[in-house]
């Protein structure tokens, strides 16, 4: 059955392979799904790292601060 999901085809180490498979088999699932869920937490890891970084930068000590009604015309 055709699907709509792009393919990738990843080489992976004994050690990440066999960790993928033991965390498939505790979650009762396919190991393609538990590699699919790894990364979607690893990308919202790294988004969140992203984020930090330039909320970090924003964050001055003599920093203007704004309520929402002045921000957004609500």
């Amino acid at each position: 059955m055709p699907t709509t999901k792009s393919r990738l085809n990843i080489s992976l180490p004994d050690e990440v392979r066999d960790a993928i498979n033991k965390l498939a088999l505790r979650d009762s699932m396919p190991a393609a799904t538990k590699a699919t869920r790894l990364l979607e937490i690893g990308l919202e890891l790294e988004e969140d790292r992203i984020w930090d970084n330039i909320a970090t930068k924003r964050d001055k000590q003599d920093a203007k601060f704004y309520k929402h009604d002045q921000v957004f015309n609500t």
